[in-house]
């Protein structure tokens, strides 16, 4: 049996005329840049987050780089973030000359710790006043807890940037009542990378607000900072988001919630029935219709590598996000950081993988899964 990683042919095969009428519409409209299909989805994917406006992107990357932007982050000025994600959370910090600072994770879920981050206030009462923005990620699908990071943000009036690249659609039950992700700091951040839960046929992204000035500023920015045309009071960049990525979206859109209740109920069949002696499943910190699962992330109890090399022989696809740490990676040396400064991000990186989780994946295909796993440590 061949059980992929991720198989979007499974998915195209059940949308796939609904996607060609739309790119049709766009090619046939000419309007290949911006226009009603881009308007379309930002007050689609707002509404569906729950926030006010939606400002399409040309990616996940450049929706955390443009909100950056539009906090004015300056050299020198520090983010406080994890070291446990995929590179653009820390990488558009240095491309605007400020510094990323990190913060270990909770080992449970491999979001962020709102302790830690409490702890380095503590501990840094000096730099306080340098800290422009705080980043959680809200990592394979589950909300990072946020209450206690909005009161810290608020308590030092800094900006909070979700990071919600794999987390659309994703709840959280904050004291306010329950939100998804991408409502509550001043601005949420998505990526439409196809091998997400709401992926396109290319690069895309969005930010979302309820911060009008914010909105209006992103929209300038991602234009080169013009408003009115040719006429520029900031300097932005080409940020924007492509029509045909915005049609396909929108079509997928609809089947979301969907496709998440699939990822669940497949996170569910593994945690009834792969049972390895110090396996550790994913943790649901909250509820289970809360985690959409972007990817379903196992912590192995040793040889993780000759593991992923087994299921490869095997015909299953499984992968290891993430294998280095930001103060790890050599293009973050000149941070000064040393092994064993963030011990849970280093075990999570030594210890995890990810297994297909799709929503098209079959029983069989997971009890193929499971039974060479228990084969492997048997």
């Amino acid at each position: 049996m061949k059980v992929p990683l991720l198989d979007l042919k499974a998915q195209l095969d059940t949308i796939r005329e609904d996607v060609k009428e739309v790119v049709n519409e766009v090619l046939e409209s000419t309007r290949y840049i911006m226009g009603s299909k881009v308007t379309e989805l930002e007050e689609q994917i707002a509404a569906y987050c729950g926030a006010r406006y939606g400002i399409g992107v040309s990616s996940g990357t450049d929706a955390l780089l443009i909100a950056l932007m539009a906090l004015d982050l300056q050299p020198g000025d520090l983010v406080l973030t994890t070291p446990y994600s995929f590179f653009a959370t820390a990488g558009v910090v240095s491309r605007l000359n400020a510094i990323p600072v990190f913060v270990d994770i909770d080992p449970g879920t491999y979001n962020i710790d709102p302790g830690q981050i409490a702890q380095w206030f503590a501990d840094n009462p000096d730099k306080i006043e340098r800290v422009k923005a705080i980043i959680p990620v809200h990592l394979y699908g589950q909300c990072a807890d946020m209450d206690p990071i909005l009161e810290l943000a608020e308590t030092y009036n800094i900006p909070v940037i979700e990071d919600a690249a794999q987390a659309i659609g994703a709840g959280y039950p904050s004291k306010n009542g329950l939100k998804r992700a991408g409502s509550m700091g001043s601005m949420g951040c998505f990526s439409f990378f196809p091998s997400k839960n709401l992926g396109g046929i290319g690069d895309g992204g969005m930010v979302t607000t309820n911060d009008a000035a914010l909105a209006e500023k992103l929209v300038k920015l991602r234009n080169h900072g013009s408003h009115p045309k040719y006429y520029h009071a900031l300097i932005g960049g080409n940020f924007r988001l492509d029509p045909i990525q915005a049609a396909v979206l929108s079509v997928k859109l609809k089947h979301l919630d969907a496709w998440h209740a699939g990822r669940q109920a497949n996170a569910a069949y593994y945690d009834a029935h792969l049972n390895v002696p110090g396996l550790t499943k994913p943790m649901v910190a909250y509820q289970r219709d809360y985690h959409i699962y972007n990817q379903y992330i196992l912590s192995v109890p040793e040889r993780r590598d000759a593991l992923v090399e087994y299921l490869h022989a095997r015909d299953i696809g499984c992968e290891v996000y993430y294998p280095v740490p930001f103060h790890q990676q050599e293009c973050f040396q000149y941070l000064g950081y040393k092994t064993g400064d963030f011990p849970h991000s280093e075990f999570a990186a030594e210890h995890t993988i990810a297994l297909p989780i799709y929503p098209e994946l079959t029983d069989m295909m997971q009890q193929y899964v499971i039974e060479k796993i228990q084969e492997f440590y048997q």
